[in-house]
């Protein structure tokens, strides 16, 4: 009974280690760093608009990958989701950056990362080595010519380097219409994640729709991968963002994570909300600009006039027929 106590109770640990749900941030079992915090409404922050700074935010416990034990076998598999949004600093949407990736790492001691296109996870010395055992699901809002990057708004998996091993536009498809639809990431409206891999058809997933979207039913990326050299015994599950020269607040929603099967369903109605948007000052019509400049135009002519009628009178012609 003793022996079968202590299997049921290694088993209900292992279980609760191994999958978890935060419909909001508040009593969440996270290690956070740099930029990264949690709001008194349990959103969880990863950068502000600070220029070339990084915010993590990794669950506390490593989860297993990779093992094999008589008492706990362990998979490759797993699956998550979880519901970001990303403000941009400028609402001309052509400046922001630099995006959010989850990731799983061996370690959550990111010290030697680098911010802006390098998103708090590698720098320029490491970047590509087989010894970092990095996956990363990139959210990338800036293109990076040099890393390859399709365009400032894709969907990228990462392998060990920040140049991502496949990636594509953001969007999604629509199972209603049956169609794909564009998405922009840093529009600040909130959006949904699924991330899930197959180990014994060596499949990543990677799905992505609007918040109040239900989950499509074609993934966004798809590709036959192998972690089983990437993924250690022991790896950290979480978040890194990065700013650079332009910046933006990358927020987390809700997530949930699962190693032993499907990742739970995030109530929506539990989430924190955003921060209320600032809006921008409403540009002018050219009606408007078209007066005002006509009115400015007619204000100096007046005062122009009133001037020189004034001049004249008092200085011009009286002066004009003393000297002569």
């Amino acid at each position: 009974m003793i022996l079968f106590y202590v299997h049921f109770k290694i088993l209900a640990l292992a279980e609760d280690h191994n999958q978890f749900i935060y419909n909001d941030f508040h009593a969440a079992n996270l290690h956070l760093d740099g930029l990264a915090q949690i709001h008194p409404n349990g959103l969880l922050q990863l950068t502000n608009t600070s220029t070339d700074q990084i915010g993590h935010a990794f669950y506390r416990l490593p989860i297993r990958f990779n093992t094999s034990s008589s008492v706990l076998p362990q998979t490759l598999s797993f699956s998550t989701t979880f519901i970001f949004a990303i403000v941009s600093e400028i609402q001309n949407f052509n400046f922001c950056g630099h995006g959010i990736a989850f990731t799983i790492s061996p370690s959550t001691n990111f010290t030697q990362a680098s911010p802006s296109t390098f998103l708090g996870l590698l720098n320029s010395k490491n970047d590509g080595n087989t010894s970092n055992h990095l996956l990363a699901i990139e959210l990338d809002t800036a293109r990076n010519v040099e890393i390859n990057d399709i365009n400032g708004n894709h969907v990228g998996i990462d392998i060990n380097s920040i140049k991502s091993y496949v990636s594509a536009p953001a969007s999604y498809y629509s199972n209603s219409e049956q169609k794909n639809k564009s998405l922009l990431l840093k529009s600040g409206d909130p959006m949904q994640v699924w991330i899930d891999y197959d180990e014994v058809e060596n499949l990543l997933n990677v799905t992505l729709a609007p918040i109040r979207s239900p989950k499509p039913d074609q993934p966004l990326l798809s590709t036959h991968i192998n972690l089983s050299s990437i993924l250690l015994d022991s790896m950290y599950v979480g978040f890194s963002s990065s700013t650079g020269l332009f910046t933006g607040n990358h927020y987390i929603l809700g997530w949930s994570f699962n190693k032993s099967g499907q990742a739970q369903n995030l109530d929506l109605s539990k989430l924190p909300s955003l921060p209320p948007k600032i809006k921008p000052a409403q540009k002018p019509s050219p009606e408007i600009i078209v007066t005002w400049i006509m009115v400015s135009i007619v204000f100096i002519i007046i005062i122009s006039g009133t001037a020189y009628f004034v001049w004249r009178k008092k200085y011009g012609p009286q002066r004009f027929f003393r000297k002569a």
